[in-house]
Parts: structure tokens; sequence; C-alpha cells
């Protein structure tokens, strides 16, 4: 969600646009997801329209971490190429993830003195998406120094991210149930497996296991983007990057279908490595589709509101949860139909665009402010 790289668009669309599309691509599932969510009652809430839409929501928060992931690897690679040591590029990463986590407690506590004083205390301690991006760039920090310090190797960059992504997916079934560390308080078992102080772990939480997985598998992407090979044939690296993610669907669906099961408890839509592998197979194929469409699409005509929400979704996050599930929402919660509902779904992606536009244009404006400051004062001299 929280981007680390700088925007990739402007006057001329660049090769990195897929980064930010893809960013807003989850911004506008986000807001689908959470508009019928609040907005729905009666009926319309047990409609095969409200499964699927809810379904959709399924793919925003891998969304914003897999990016994450691939934005970190940019940076990382960055740094590397200026020679800068494994230390220095682990301070300037972890501190950023850092700023990412205080960001998420802060914006929890937002949530708590607005809905003051029906909130319970506990909704401080909540374990959200932003908590969890910024952790998990702590984490990669860690991570890549690790590496660093033993062998400055891209490939083995990727060997590791990968093979850290796949490790934490297969120890969530474990973590969540049989292996539940019930001797941590509640507060800190909660970022290990969602318990929050409701005594089993909650789907709806965002805990370390399994979603940082999809940023270490956003991580080893992103490097291997990065590598001089795909880098000399980009177009069929993002091709055998889709065709893989399809590959990896059907693996993930035959092995669902298997009658050898390696866990006690077997929960396919909250806790499985094989509905984690079918989202990678999904985020890889969105990939392939961002690329192409960004490329030789409508993604490169002129302005993307897409790319647009993706250079801002930090901002677009944190202010249509207030408007959507806070004291300010638009519509009345849980009391519409699907028609109402929409046309709310709408107001809120117009808003949320003009807002980013509006964020975009500001900066852009500051930085000519800043430019010409500092020519006036170098012109003083």
């Amino acid at each position: 969600m929280a981007s680390l790289t700088p925007s990739v668009s402007g006057p001329k669309i660049s090769r990195l646009a897929y980064i930010d599309w893809m960013r807003g691509l989850a911004c506008l599932l986000m807001f689908q997801t959470h508009c019928y969510d609040s907005w729905l009652g009666g009926e319309a809430r047990k409609s095969t329209f409200f499964m699927w839409s809810q379904l959709g929501g399924t793919l925003p928060a891998p969304l914003f971490l897999f990016l994450a992931g691939i934005s970190f690897a940019l940076v990382t690679d960055k740094l590397r190429k200026k020679e800068i040591s494994a230390a220095q590029i682990a301070r300037t990463t972890v501190r950023r993830g850092a700023e990412i986590f205080g960001l998420g407690l802060l914006f929890r506590l937002q949530e708590y003195l607005i809905a003051f004083p029906w909130a319970p205390w506990s909704d401080l301690l909540r374990v959200d998406v932003l908590n969890t991006i910024g952790l998990s760039m702590m984490l990669m920090g860690l991570l890549c120094w690790g590496v660093l310090t033993v062998r400055n190797s891209r490939r083995l960059l990727i060997g590791i991210s990968a093979a850290a992504g796949l490790t934490i997916s297969l120890l969530t079934p474990l973590l969540w149930t049989t292996w539940r560390p019930k001797w941590l308080p509640w507060p800190l078992e909660s970022y290990v497996n969602g318990v929050h102080n409701l005594g089993t772990p909650q789907a709806w939480l965002f805990p370390i296991f399994p979603w940082t997985a999809f940023s270490f598998i956003g991580l080893a992407i992103g490097f291997w983007l990065l590598s001089e090979k795909a880098r000399a044939r980009e177009t069929s690296t993002f091709v055998l990057a889709g065709a893989g993610g399809v590959g990896l669907i059907y693996v993930a669906r035959w092995m669902d279908h298997s009658s050898v099961q390696l866990y006690p408890v077997y929960d396919f839509w909250h806790t499985s490595p094989n509905f984690f592998l079918i989202r990678v197979g999904l985020l890889l194929a969105i990939l392939l589709g961002a690329y192409a469409w960004c490329r030789w699409g409508a993604g490169q005509w002129g302005f993307s509101p897409l790319i647009q929400l993706g250079q801002t979704s930090l901002l677009v996050y944190w202010v249509h949860i207030e408007f959507v599930y806070g004291r300010f929402s638009i519509l009345h919660k849980r009391a519409n139909g699907i028609p109402m509902a929409s046309l709310g779904l709408l107001i809120i992606f117009a808003a949320m665009l003009a807002l980013s536009a509006g964020k975009t244009k500001w900066k852009l404006r500051a930085s000519q402010r800043t430019q010409l400051a500092r020519g006036a004062r170098a012109a003083a001299r």
C-alpha cells in the first residue's frame, strides 16, 4: 500500500507504471469490498453479487503486500548499485518499515477516537494491514541485511526470499491451531496468528502468518525482474511469470483435492498453503496483465485513474475508511440495496480519485516552489 518507490508515472508513462496500476487496482477492489460490506443490507447480503464482491476482497491485501515486496527490491537493488553497505541498506529500509508500522498504530488511534465511546479499547491493538506492511518491510530489511552481509548476490536474495515466503505459508496452519503460542500475551500473539483478545485466531485480521509471505514472494519476484537476463528479455519474462502463475493455480487446486493432508486442521480459505499458492498465481497473472496494459494498452494512452490512485494508495486507504465504515459514512450502514450501494461506490471512487489528483498536483507545485527557492538562493550567492 505504502510505496517505497517514487512516482512511476508522469507526462510520459514509465516502464514501471504497472506497479502503480496494480496498486490502483488493489484500491478499486478494496473500495468495492468495503462499500458493499458496509452498506448492503437485508436480502442483498445473501445474494450471489455480494458473495462475489467479498471474494474480490481476498485480493487487495495480497496485492498491497506483494507490491511492497517488489518496491522493496527496487529500492534495495538501487542502493546495492551505489555500493552502500549492507548495514546502511538495512537501516534505511527498516526505518521506512518502522514509519509505516507507526502510521498503522496512528490509524488505529484515529479510528478509536472517532468511534469513542462505543469502540472497545482493544481496538487500539488490532493487527491491521498497515501494521503488517510495516512489519513485512522491517523483516525484509533484516533478511536482505543477512544475505548481503554473507554474499552480495541477487540470485541468493531471490532464493532466500522465496523460501521465506513459502516457509511462512507452510507454518501458518500450525501456528493458528496446534502450535499456537498461547504463552504470549494476546497483543503479541495476535501478531502471530490474529487471535486478538477473542481466544481464537480471527480471519479478519492481518497477522504475520500468513500475510507477510506475500511480501517475501514479491521481494523474490522484484529481484528476479531486476536481473540482467530478465531485463534483456523483459516481455518474455513477464509472459513467463504470468504462465507460471496460471500453472501454480492448477497445481494448488490439484494439491487441494489430494487425499494427502499434512495438517491436523485444514482451513482452505484462511490458512491453507494451497489457497496461498492460488493467490500468488493470481498475482503473477495480474502482473502480466498490468504490464501489457501499461505497455501496449490504454494504460499508456494518457491519464490513468488506476495509476493515479496507485500513487497515493496510503492516502485514499486512510480517508475512504471514514466515509464507508466510520462515523461519516455517506450511506446508512447495512440498509441499502445493490443499486444505491453501487452509487455510493461510484461517489467514493470519484472522490478518492479527485483527492489523489489533488495531492499529486500539490506535491508537484511544492516541488517547483522548492526548486525556484533553491535557484534564487544560488543566484543570490
